[in-house]
């Protein structure tokens, strides 16, 4: 890390004196980093303007979504989902973040039943009576992404795959809501972990959160069972998502042999994902999309 005086321009590139801007806040940082706290390093602390530009972003991809919400029906293959997040993200001014990303080959992924992510849409893949369908969005505008994704639940649902469903939903709710400065990755972890566990579901291990903003997936990397430590500090600034995958069964998943990309559950239960983006703030927390 560069030692800067207090008259040397802040290393957030704000163009302010470093006094007048981030010393405070390295300060504290290093007082936690003493005490044995695993703390960020200041390229995943955004300065206002950009979690403006995130904030921005996050806009949209909620509008992407909500058109998606509209749209969505039993008989509709999920191809139909990529084309509307594909319109839907250009009349926007933005760009699907996850076409082409290292390979992926649509805008959005459309992950039914037990696939526990990363499902590609396809013109085969008829969404049926009793489905439940996780839509995960993330759009690029001005050059900064955001990420967030929704459970659809389409028609005569399991009763036990709808309580998953609204489980998930209430993990993740109260997971963004342990996100507070100075706190760490260890308060979220253990919430979600926790309201999982007393619902008798499994939490995926291998696949997590991470921080957004800047590039469509940055530091740090976030996991959502029980920790082993406290895990990261919460920094005001920090930019992540809070996304975890819970399963009605076990926690073992596997990968698609044929595609590279979508994950199933072992033994075939449902598994279901929200997602939130979550700037940490000064007093807590924000959410730029959901």
């Amino acid at each position: 890390m560069t030692i800067l005086s207090r008259n040397d321009p802040c290393w957030c590139g704000s163009g302010k004196k470093y006094k007048k801007c981030h010393e405070a806040l390295d300060h504290m940082v290093e007082s936690y980093r003493l005490k044995g706290l695993l703390v960020p390093e200041r390229a995943m602390i955004k300065t206002k303007a950009q979690i403006d530009g995130i904030r921005e972003s996050g806009l949209r991809n909620v509008e992407v979504l909500d058109r998606v919400a509209e749209k969505i029906c039993i008989g509709m293959p999920t191809i139909e989902i990529d084309r509307i997040v594909y319109e839907t993200t250009k009349a926007l001014g933005g760009i699907p973040a996850p076409l082409n990303y290292e390979g992926y080959p649509k805008s959005v992924c459309t992950s039914v039943n037990d696939q526990v992510c990363h499902g590609i849409p396809d013109e085969d893949a008829i969404l049926e009576d009793g489905d439940i369908v996780n839509v995960d969005c993330s759009t690029i505008f001005n050059g900064y992404f955001s990420d967030s994704s929704r459970m659809f639940m389409l028609g005569d649902v399991d009763p036990a795959w709808r309580k998953l469903v609204e489980v998930t939903h209430d993990a993740v709710l109260k997971g963004a809501q342990a996100v507070k400065p100075w706190g760490t990755l260890a308060d979220v972890a253990r919430t979600v972990s926790g309201i999982a566990r007393a619902n008798g579901y499994s939490v995926v291990r291998e696949i997590g959160g991470h921080g957004v903003g800047i590039e469509f997936h940055e530091d740090p990397w976030i996991g959502y069972t029980e920790p082993e430590d406290e895990g990261m500090l919460l920094v005001p600034g920090m930019v992540f998502t809070v996304e975890p995958m819970i399963n009605l069964g076990g926690p073992e998943i596997f990968e698609d042999e044929d595609n590279g990309w979508t994950i199933y559950t072992e033994d075939g239960s449902p598994s279901a994902q929200w997602e939130v983006t979550v700037a940490v703030t000064e007093d807590g927390h924000e959410i730029l999309a959901w």
